[in-house]
């Protein structure tokens, strides 16, 4: 059996990204866009139209167009609507990178998904220049202001300063628009492509749950770089003509007093930011009676820490939200004024079908019967990028994606996610794929085997643990000397909190790694580093 949405369908797709955003932007014209929380900078939302409309001007006249990658490197800031609209406007595609990442990881990226343009900000700019050194990357723009120019690249005022006509780019629905990247079920991360068509439906179907109009402000916490930045703490807003402000790197103490300078409505927050809603002392000290809708997203949060937040904040409604990178970011969804049952994510979207089978048969289930989620509708990727079997692998002829999600649907059709069969490990919703930090320890020379899985974290819901064979010519590592060694390669939210040496990494006589067996024999403590288990 599956389960169809009891919310009233939603008109897929028939636009783009940026025409969506135009549109609204013309209905609202000096009334605020976006907001720079720290320095109180307004883009109007006739700004943003105008400033979308000279990016896809400046980036045609300089060749770019459509089939061309532009990839995003930079933190929150206001610019970062107009510059990924802009791309979009001139037939293009935008991939963001994460602000976290370390050169090699910035370089691989560069190299799977082609971008020619490259857009940061001041502080990462000459890492930058290093990396697309040796990448398809021909032009790099920097949003600084004036006195930030830096030899070599552009500045994004050269950019939007022509008078080169807006380009008549084809405007394809079904083009891809969005290259964010995943790590699917398994293995290394992958570019998913997004359409105009599967984000405008994503966006429609978000708006419904969230009915958001122009009196909301949404405090953007979730990075842009991701899915759900992107999604619920950009496009969202901008579409409903609400406000949209800006946190470019969060601190605890910031993140309340910004909701109570701009009078937050709305926040789309990973669980650990939940957490802090729920504990953080100091919360009582700032005025946070604005709050109407709370909604975590990115990783389950426990029934028991949702009506926390409730309790903490009784004039707000308080839920969950479910869905991946290859479902433009939803699946299931809150509603406003209700919030989701304690525990749950909510109810199928708009427009989606869901199913749960049997993992080892594949046969349907009913309801209150735990087993894999899968998912059907409009707002589900076109693929990956350049990897046709890892597609077919997840998403099958009929257009059914396999979540990797274990978890079942009550009665009343509310849905639960209660583990998962992928390797992924989520780290404050952030997704650390075990094979990519596996693949940089076979390179460390004092290691022989190696396998990574999950630990949980009361912080940050889980975080990557390694067991390691040492290599025999070099005798036993250091764990600590391993624990910085890959430090140094990886993001922060990438990096091994401990490391236990064994004789062996249980496998199949395939070789295929037997990881759940690996994390049950596990005796990882809450140290950074241990020695022989």
């Amino acid at each position: 059996m599956s389960w169809a949405s009891g919310y009233k369908a939603v008109e897929a797709g028939e636009m783009t990204m940026h025409g969506l955003v135009l549109e609204r932007a013309a209905l609202a014209g000096d009334r605020p866009a976006l907001v720079d929380g720290t320095s109180g900078y307004v883009v109007s939302y006739g700004t943003l139209a105008s400033r979308v409309e000279r990016v896809a001007a400046g980036l045609a006249e300089g060749g770019f167009g459509a089939g061309d990658v532009l990839a995003l490197w930079a933190p929150n800031v206001v610019q970062w609507a107009g510059v990924a609209l802009g791309a979009m406007a001139a037939g293009g595609m935008v991939t963001g990178i994460n602000s976290g990442y370390t050169e090699r990881e910035l370089k691989g990226q560069l190299a799977d998904s082609g971008a020619s343009v490259l857009v940061t900000v001041p502080p990462l700019a000459p890492t930058v220049l290093s990396a697309s050194s040796g990448a398809r990357v021909r032009e790099v723009i920097v949003l600084g202001g004036p006195g930030e120019e830096i030899w070599g690249t552009t500045s994004v005022y050269e950019l939007i300063g022509g008078d080169g006509p807006v380009p008549n780019a084809v405007s394809d629905p079904e083009a891809v628009a969005l290259l964010p990247y995943s790590s699917g079920t398994t293995g290394l991360p992958k570019g998913v492509m997004l359409t105009h068509s599967n984000l405008v439906t994503s966006v429609r179907q978000v708006l419904s749950g969230l009915r958001m109009t122009e009196r909301d402000t949404m405090l953007a916490v979730a990075p842009f770089f991701h899915v759900m930045g992107f999604v619920v703490n950009l496009a969202v807003p901008l579409a409903a003509g609400a406000r949209v402000v800006t946190m470019s790197r969060f601190e605890v103490g910031e993140f309340f007093a910004l909701i109570e300078r701009h009078g937050a409505t709305v926040l789309a927050v990973p669980p650990p930011v939940m957490a802090l809603m729920a504990r953080y002392p100091l919360a009582d000290a700032h005025e946070l009676s604005s709050l109407e809708m709370l909604v975590s997203g990115g990783a389950p949060l426990s029934a028991g820490l949702q009506r926390a937040v409730a309790e903490r904040f009784p004039k707000a409604s308080v839920g969950q939200a479910w869905g991946l990178t290859e479902t433009a970011v939803g699946a299931t969804m809150p509603e406003r004024g209700f919030g989701t049952v304690p525990g749950s994510v909510g109810r199928v979207m708009p427009s989606t079908e869901l199913r749960v089978v049997d993992p080892d048969t594949g046969r349907d289930l009913g309801a209150d019967e735990h087993g894999e989620l899968l998912v059907r509708g409009p707002q589900v990727m076109k693929g990956y990028l350049n990897c046709p079997d890892a597609t077919a692998e997840i998403l099958d002829a009929d257009g059914w994606l396999g979540t990797g999600d274990l978890g079942y649907v009550d009665e009343d059709g509310n849905v639960f996610v209660v583990d998962r069969l992928k390797d992924l490990i989520k780290v404050s919703a952030y997704q650390v794929a075990p094979a990519e930090l596996e693949a940089l320890l076979f390179a460390h020379p004092r290691v022989a085997d190696a396998a990574v899985v999950g630990r949980p974290d009361e912080r940050h819901g889980e975080v990557p643990v390694a067991a390691v064979v040492p290599h025999g010519a070099a005798g036993e590592a250091d764990a600590e000397e391993i624990l910085a060694w890959v430090a140094e390669r990886v993001a922060p939210h990438k990096r091994l909190r401990a490391v236990r040496f064994v004789d062996e990494i249980p496998r199949t006589p395939s070789g295929k790694l037997l990881r759940r067996l690996l994390a049950e024999r596990g005796r990882w403590t809450a140290g950074s580093a241990l020695g022989r288990g």
